[in-house]
C-alpha cells in the first residue's frame, strides 16, 4: 500500500470510528449515570422490596415538562410540586396532548437537580419506563410514583437540598411497526 492509500484507510478507519463512538456514546453515558447517580439519573425500586423507613424530614419535589424541538405533543405536569416526607410514597401526574391528526410515539428521558440528590430519588413505577403512542387529537394523564430515599439525610452533600426538581422532556421516536400500519383517525373535537 503506497503512502497516500494508507493515509486514506488511516482517515476512512478513523471517520469510522468516530462514527461508532458518537453512536454509542448517548448508552454509554445513560449506563453511566444510572450506575453512579451521575448527572441526576435516578434509582428505579427493584419489584418486592422492603419499604423504606419514612422520616418526619420532609422536602420538596419541584415537577418540569419540556419537549424536544419538533416534538409536536403538549406536555406538561398537573401539580407544579409536592411535599413528600423522606420514604413517604409520592405520586404525580403529567398530562400529554396530541393536537396533530397524525399518531405520535414519544419517549421521555429524564433527570434530577440537584444532581447530589439523582440518587436517592426512587422511582417505583413511571410512564417514563415505556414509550408512549398518542392517537390524532388525544389526550392522557400519566402517573409517576416515587419516594426519596431517607438515606438523603446522611449524606454529605445532598442533605442540605431542599428541593427535589424532577425534570423530563419528550422526544418523538419511530412508530411502533403494529401502530405504523394503522391509518390515522379523525381528531376529535373540542381536544
Amino acid at each position: 500500500m503506497t503512502g497516500r492509500g494508507r493515509t486514506v484507510a488511516g482517515a476512512v478507519g478513523l471517520v469510522l470510528f468516530m462514527g461508532g463512538m458518537g453512536w454509542a456514546a448517548v448508552p454509554l453515558y445513560d449506563w453511566f449515570c444510572r450506575v453512579t447517580g451521575y448527572g441526576g439519573a435516578t434509582s428505579v425500586a427493584s419489584a418486592g422490596g422492603a419499604a423504606p423507613e419514612i422520616l418526619d424530614r420532609t422536602i420538596t419535589v419541584r415537577f418540569d415538562a419540556s419537549t424536544e424541538r419538533g416534538m409536536p405533543w403538549q406536555f406538561r405536569p398537573l401539580q407544579r410540586e409536592m411535599e413528600v416526607r423522606l420514604g413517604e410514597t409520592g405520586l404525580a401526574f403529567y398530562e400529554a396532548h396530541n393536537p396533530t391528526d397524525r399518531p405520535v410515539a414519544g419517549s421521555a428521558s429524564y433527570n434530577v437537580a440537584p444532581f447530589s440528590t439523582g440518587q436517592f430519588f426512587v422511582k417505583i413505577d413511571c410512564f417514563c419506563f415505556e414509550q408512549q403512542v398518542l392517537g390524532p387529537g388525544e389526550r392522557i394523564e400519566m402517573p409517576v410514583s416515587f419516594y426519596v430515599d431517607p438515606a438523603l439525610a446522611d449524606d454529605r452533600e445532598a442533605r442540605h437540598s431542599p428541593r427535589i426538581t424532577l425534570s423530563y422532556t419528550f422526544h418523538e421516536i419511530d412508530l411502533p411497526e403494529d401502530r405504523a400500519a394503522v391509518p390515522a383517525a379523525p381528531a376529535a373535537e373540542g381536544g
